[in-house]
């Protein structure tokens, strides 16, 4: 393709979305008890549940501006005429950042950087839209235009057990931590303009679950939709989910269910559950 798009491992696409849409992904890394290694590659979801279960320390950080140069030239060298790099939103990670430093050094006129405002599969959705337009012929200025206008198109809505490893990792503040305080609480919360914010709270996580359908349903609007459902450690509640969205919203094609990575799950934690709507 004259345009190669990369995203990063934030994207969650389902296994094999990647390879046949020509998507180049960088992952970001993932610290248990200090140790690196790569999300989705040396890391999965099993491994950080694992981790999370025995206590163990796990935090994130984003890939290095020369992880970047290195995929960017290695795509020019593959013959791509320009770069299309698009990450999760900057409110949440350095990795926007670094990509942006490394499109310095690789040259600007060649290298587009977007933040998605947004991450999972808001992302994955943006990406994958941006690599049709590419296959199609698109301009790198066309393809960065598509994944802006999808991700602005997308709805993420999710539900965590606990608020503590998003307070602890620094990805919603303190007072909006309260709100999961209460006993039984679970907090629904969404991206709004590139922030995790809290929704509403609900009392058990069956009738979070349903609201997560009500709240799909109001967001697709009877519109032609792309439904995507993640988990960690939770596939029969994420299985479930997804039935019950593709029975209420019949113009929706489909709803793709992938577990979510070790870096977007060492900040929510097991059980969270998320329904991204793309109108």
């Amino acid at each position: 393709m004259p345009v190669a798009v990369i995203t990063d491992s934030t994207a969650h696409l389902p296994e094999g979305f990647a390879d046949r849409h020509h998507i180049r992904v960088v992952p970001l890394h993932v610290l248990i008890d200090g140790v690196t290694a790569l999300d989705g590659v040396e890391v999965g979801p099993a491994a950080l549940a694992e981790a999370l279960g025995q206590r163990r320390i796990v935090t994130t950080s984003r890939p290095t501006p020369a992880e970047f140069v290195a995929e960017f030239r290695a795509a020019l060298d593959a013959g791509a005429e320009a770069v299309v790099s698009i990450h999760l939103s900057r409110e949440l990670s350095g990795t926007w950042e670094a990509a942006v430093l490394a499109a310095q050094e690789v040259g600007q006129d060649r290298v587009r950087i977007v933040d998605s405002r947004t991450t999972a599969m808001g992302l994955g959705f943006a990406a994958l839209h941006a690599a049709a337009a590419a296959m199609g012929g698109a301009s790198g200025e066309e393809v960065e235009a598509v994944a802006v206008e999808t991700a602005k198109r997308s709805e993420t809505l999710f539900v965590v057990e606990t608020l503590e490893h998003l307070r602890r990792g620094g990805r919603i503040g303190p007072a909006a931590a309260l709100l999961g305080t209460a006993l039984a609480v679970k907090p629904v919360l969404h991206m709004s303009d590139g922030r995790i914010l809290p929704l509403e709270k609900v009392r058990t996580m069956n009738r979070a679950v349903g609201r997560l359908v009500e709240l799909a349903v109001l967001a697709g609007a009877d519109e032609p939709v792309e439904l995507a459902v993640h988990h960690l450690a939770s596939p029969e509640r994420a299985v479930e989910l997804a039935n019950r969205l593709e029975a209420r919203m019949p113009s929706a094609s489909g709803c793709v269910v992938s577990e979510i990575g070790a870096v977007i799950g060492a900040h929510t934690g097991p059980g969270v559950l998320a329904v991204v709507v793309q109108r």
